[in-house]
């Protein structure tokens, strides 16, 4: 007979740790999480949280991290295809000779669907339970997040000339209305604009975006000063840098999630701040490219949200949310000369409640708090790579930890259990993706390197 005294629950994990990033960002020991639903109930001393829930099911992580899961703020998940085929090339040579001549002869709806399923069995496989996505065909992206039960901002992207998915801006943005009627009340997908960047996207329609953006209370992401030549490039063709140019359009605003930031000026840095922008930190595809460096402890200071983004795995290889956490914090030391500088507790929070905030889901997501989703992952830290474990969140960062992941809940669904996805069929995604390679390989002109 179930205790009456006690309040019913679907779900009661036990962990060796509980990290809740939020109100307070303390590791808890032997601590409980109560689940119904969707929802966390509770959280705490794992004797208190039995003492006072029953449960319908009990999952024990007795060598396990349980924490939020992460929020990867950018990427292009559909690119995972491209995975590893140009290196060592610059931004503007790598997309103009080869990932825009291959985009403009294999991207369609197929290609989409297939990329975007490898990308989100390595997310999930790396404890992302949330993504923003800018790629062509977004109704298909939307569709697979939707269907692999993974929370997704997927922001359709507005260029001003022609490609696989739109004729123009103003079709791109009429078919990104539409695309955003279809998810009105959905509860794991939420739409918004794409703009891809200043240069790309022209005043008037850049104007238009903005008037949409503030009737529908929709987020705008946008590459903004992604290298030192785009923003030479603007202050050559309109006499300022982009980041103004958006602040004279009335753009800067806290819907507004700035991908990249990597040159910046200290004027510039308290124009973000000043108007609440999101800025979201891609540091290993910015390396990979040479593109730069984002000042994150600048901004932090100045009191700028900063998240992660993986990027496309075309420019990093990787989705790995908190490899980048790492990467973060790494680079942060270095630039500074200062050991100190964003330590690893910030990192993590920028991996989770930083990337929820930029997405405008920190009410909803990236905590382990009453009242909040249950998007939340389990990491084992029993190899011996975490031996000794005296700080778990310095484990999580310092680590290798995105390989270890071993659960993971959205809104209290498990889409990976024991390290197997449960919402995808790996060996079908694998076999769709080595397709792709075939085709690429055949596929004329790109370009690569001898």
């Amino acid at each position: 007979m179930p205790d009456s005294s006690k309040i019913p629950c679907d779900t009661l994990i036990n962990a060796a740790w509980v990290l809740p990033i939020a109100p307070k960002n303390v590791p808890l020991e032997e601590a409980s999480i109560a689940i119904e639903g969707p929802v966390i109930l509770a959280l705490g001393p794992r004797a208190e949280i039995e003492a006072a829930y029953v449960a319908q099911s009990t999952i024990e992580l007795p060598d396990h991290i349980v924490l939020p899961g992460l929020v990867n703020a950018h990427g292009h998940a559909a690119m995972s295809l491209f995975r590893g085929l140009t290196e060592d090339l610059p931004l503007q040579t790598w997309l103009s000779d080869v990932i825009w001549p291959l985009e403009s002869r294999l991207v369609t709806p197929e290609f989409v669907r297939d990329g975007t399923r490898l990308a989100l069995a390595e997310m999930i496989a790396a404890g992302i339970t949330c993504f923003s996505d800018m790629y062509f065909f977004p109704e298909v992206t939307a569709e697979e997040a939707r269907l692999a039960g993974v929370r997704a901002q997927i922001a359709f992207p507005i260029i001003e000339f022609g490609n696989a998915w739109s004729t123009s801006a103003e079709d791109a943005i009429h078919k990104g209305l539409a695309l955003h009627d279809t998810y009105r009340n959905d509860n794991l997908v939420q739409v918004a604009f794409g703009p891809h960047s200043p240069y790309s996207v022209s005043e008037a329609d850049l104007n238009n975006v903005l008037m949409y953006a503030e009737e529908l209370d929709l987020n705008i992401h946008i590459h903004l000063h992604e290298n030192a030549q785009e923003v030479a490039d603007a202050h050559k063709r309109i006499g300022s840098s982009w980041l103004v140019y958006l602040s004279e359009l009335g753009m800067l605003s806290p819907r507004l999630q700035a991908v990249h930031a990597t040159q910046l000026t200290t004027a510039e840095i308290t124009l973000l701040a000043e108007a609440g922008v999101q800025v979201i930190h891609c540091p290993h595809s910015n390396l990979k490219l040479a593109s730069g460096i984002c000042p994150t402890t600048q901004l932090l200071a100045a009191g700028v949200n900063v998240a992660l983004g993986t990027d496309g795995a075309a420019s990093n290889n990787s989705l790995d949310l908190l490899g980048e956490a790492r990467l973060a914090s790494l680079l942060a030391k270095q630039v500074d000369a200062d050991a100190a500088s964003l330590p690893e507790t910030i990192a993590l929070e920028m991996a989770t409640l930083g990337g929820a905030r930029a997405l405008g889901l920190g009410d909803t997501i990236g905590s382990l708090e009453p009242g909040k989703s249950a998007d939340l992952i389990a990491v084992d830290v029993s190899a011996p790579r975490f031996q000794p474990l005296y700080d778990p969140i310095a484990q999580l960062i310092h680590t290798a930890a995105g390989s270890a992941v071993s659960h993971v809940w959205v809104a209290g669904n498990a889409v990976l259990m024991d390290g197997k996805l449960t919402t995808l069929d790996e060996t079908s995604v694998v076999t769709a993706a080595k397709h792709w390679q075939a085709t690429v390989n055949l596929s004329p002109g790109m370009n690569r390197p001898a």
